[in-house]
């Protein structure tokens, strides 16, 4: 059976020419970026390469305000922590806001902090996830030491409005985190223009290998360390550097540079398609996706009389590879804290499925997904007494 895959924003599969050129690095170019030798010297040039390539995608000033992590959720857990440490030894503030949509990698950071003599700020969100610019004026106190707001949402693909956060920010002087593991390779991410103080990344979200994230650290933000052990990373993360994973990136970020807008035009057209086939052949169905403002590829639907762990393990046997929300949060019971934040009801919020699109869907497979779905739906809302009654 060929298989559909439609999980892009869990992970991507990576790119041969990703591949490819890290193979060398698994193998005779084996050296440490550390040692002064020929071998160390191969691995420092292919690392200063790859945070070259990164810079450029996400237009920094220089590469050197690239710092490579283990994941995105490393990079949220440097940020935040970094600064909270940082402000803390100098007795400068102790207060953080952040949105009530964000990753748990920014979630449960901002807890745990909390249970340290910390205080968070949940900031609501309207109907389709995003923030209200009046409700972060309000939020803002003197004792303000970050405000941390994802780009864009992963279970919803709403998209922040980060650069206006950031205006906000500035005015009182306090520096801004973005975790932008979905946005960045499928939106223009400029972090001049959005102007971030700190924003994460992931390769194996762009078509790169798992394991292996980014910090960009604008120039004169100043970070306590996470790890310690080594003079690694310009003395901010411990640790030899996991070379052909760098590299893996690097070369992921330049792909997305080269092909950003051909992807992103082929994914709106494949999911306005996929939107408009659902909506046509399916009733009591609603979109937690802002057409107008959401990530190229991202669709996240709920369907009324469905039980969507169980819609997706059918999808799963007719070939279609989808997920109810956040990969990080599979196997849970509990409702998504994104579409409660939302305001779904619980019994709703359980029938929802994510769609998300990747370069390589093509419009043969969405028009396979648009027939065979409805006919999934029905048939288990058949079995539905609610539905029945209707």
């Amino acid at each position: 059976m060929k298989r559909i895959y439609l999980d892009h924003n869990a992970t991507t599969p990576v790119h041969p020419e990703v591949l490819e050129a890290m193979l060398p690095f698994m193998t005779d170019q084996f050296g440490n970026g550390s040692s002064i030798h020929t071998y160390g010297r191969e691995a420092r040039n292919a690392i200063d390469d790859a945070r070259e390539q990164i810079a450029v995608l996400i237009n920094a000033k220089s590469p050197s305000e690239i710092v490579f992590t283990s994941t995105g959720t490393e990079a949220d857990n440097y940020a935040i922590k970094g600064i909270a440490e940082l402000q803390h030894s100098r007795n400068s503030g102790n207060h953080i806001i952040t949105s009530s949509i964000e990753h748990h990698a920014v979630l449960h950071t901002c807890q745990y902090l909390e249970k340290h003599g910390f205080e968070v700020t949940y900031l609501p969100v309207d109907r389709y996830g995003q923030i209200q610019l009046d409700d972060l004026r309000e939020a803002i106190r003197d004792t303000t030491i970050l405000i941390s707001i994802m780009h864009a949402n992963n279970e919803t693909g709403i998209i922040e409005p980060i650069a206006e956060v950031c205006k906000i920010a500035q005015e009182h002087r306090i520096p801004v985190h973005t975790d932008a593991v979905q946005s960045v390779g499928k939106l223009p991410v400029d972090v001049q223009a959005l102007g971030v103080n700190m924003l994460s990344l992931s390769a194996h979200k762009i078509y790169g290998p798992k394991g292996i994230g980014a910090l960009y650290l604008r120039r004169g933000t100043r970070l306590e360390n996470l790890l310690h052990g080594g003079s690694h990373e310009r003395n901010r993360r411990a640790g030899s550097e996991n070379v052909p994973s760098i590299v893996g990136l690097g070369q992921a970020a330049a792909l997305a540079k080269r092909k950003r807008e051909t992807n992103l035009e082929h994914l709106n057209q494949l999911t306005n398609k996929l939107r408009k086939g659902l909506h046509e052949r399916i009733n009591y169905i609603h979109e937690n996706s802002d057409p107008e403002n959401s990530l190229p590829g991202t669709l996240n639907m709920s369907f009324e009389y469905i039980e969507g762990e169980s819609l997706i393990l059918r999808l799963d046997m007719e070939g279609i590879c989808v997920s109810t929300g956040s990969a990080c949060t599979s196997g849970s019971m509990e409702p998504s804290h994104v579409l409660a934040a939302l305001g779904l009801p619980p019994q709703l919020a359980q029938g929802t499925v994510r769609f998300s699109l990747g370069k390589d869907n093509t419009e043969a497979e969405i028009d396979e997904v648009i027939e065979k779905v409805p006919k999934i739906v029905e048939q288990m809302r058949s079995m539905s007494p609610a539905y029945k009654r209707l």
